[in-house]
């Protein structure tokens, strides 16, 4: 009589899996870590069984509940087993229209400690509304204009965030005075409390904030710099956190919805440079 295998075993791990996210062909090791955050979900992971230091990858989902096409920005951390972050990066999901689900990969770059990353998770999520998202590099919006943040500088509790401008279109930019800002919570509603005060507001001195405002003429191709400034002290109070700005360049202007990430501390003020020629 032949002996047949048991069926529930078998079972057992195609539902685990199917509840887990799929694990790939490659070394082994790989694992899906939470199932969902924030709209974003990691569907499987591959680690790579060929050279050493070739980074693994990801698949993943991002699905818009809302009723508003949004642009997310995730940024995934690639870990080891015991949760060590080894790398990361940063991955754009532009136009998500209400209740549809699109589908994309995440790579990690080769490089030394890659071959120790077995993990992907979502660290943070971003969503802003598509029709102000700021645009891919090397797109030129309707409006002629390209508005973006860096990363910034912190030191002791000084946080400074440059805003730059590009004229992208095919006519003259003016520009006279301070870009117009309106600070956001986490589900993009108005914050309240926070004072924003033209020049440094007595924040620090030496950062060219108190520079008074000149009027420009941007010719196509042309830039100006801003600038966000604030301390992250705490005292009495509850701290507040910023994690959007919405930023018309001038009056009137179109907006664009940035992600500076503002932790204000208790100070309830924000300062705002007048917008300037990048230094040479």
């Amino acid at each position: 009589m032949r002996k047949t295998t048991p069926l529930l075993p078998a079972l057992a791990s195609v539902l685990l899996l199917t509840a887990c996210g799929t694990q790939q062909a490659g070394a082994p090791g790989a694992s899906v870590t939470a199932p969902s955050q924030d709209a974003v979900r990691i569907t499987s992971v591959t680690v790579p069984s060929g050279a050493p230091g070739s980074g693994i990858s990801a698949a993943y989902e991002v699905t818009n509940g809302g009723a508003q096409a949004l642009t997310y920005t995730v940024l995934f951390d690639f870990t080891t087993d015991a949760g060590e972050v080894m790398d990361n990066t940063r991955e754009t999901v532009r136009a998500v229209g209400p209740g549809a689900t699109v589908r994309g990969t995440v790579r990690q770059a080769p490089g030394p400690g890659s071959s120790r990353a077995t993990r992907v998770k979502v660290s943070r999520v971003t969503k802003v509304p598509a029709a102000e998202a700021p645009p891919a590099s090397g797109e030129c919006p309707p409006s002629g204009i390209r508005i973006t943040t860096d990363e910034g500088d912190a030191a002791m509790g000084l946080r400074v965030v440059g805003l730059h401008l590009e004229n992208c279109g095919k006519g003259d930019y003016p520009l006279d005075g301070y870009p117009l800002l309106e600070l956001l919570d986490e589900d993009r509603a108005p914050v309240p409390g926070i004072r924003i005060v033209q020049g440094s507001g007595g924040i620090t001195t030496g950062t060219g904030f108190d520079d008074p405002a000149r009027p420009l003429v941007l010719k196509p191709g042309e830039s100006a710099v801003s600038g966000l400034m604030w301390r992250n002290t705490t005292d009495s109070g509850d701290p507040v956190n910023v994690p959007y700005v919405r930023v018309r360049a001038r009056q009137g202007a179109d907006p664009v919805m940035v992600t500076p990430q503002l932790d204000l501390g208790t100070t309830g003020k924000l300062a705002v440079r007048a917008w300037t020629r990048p230094s040479a």
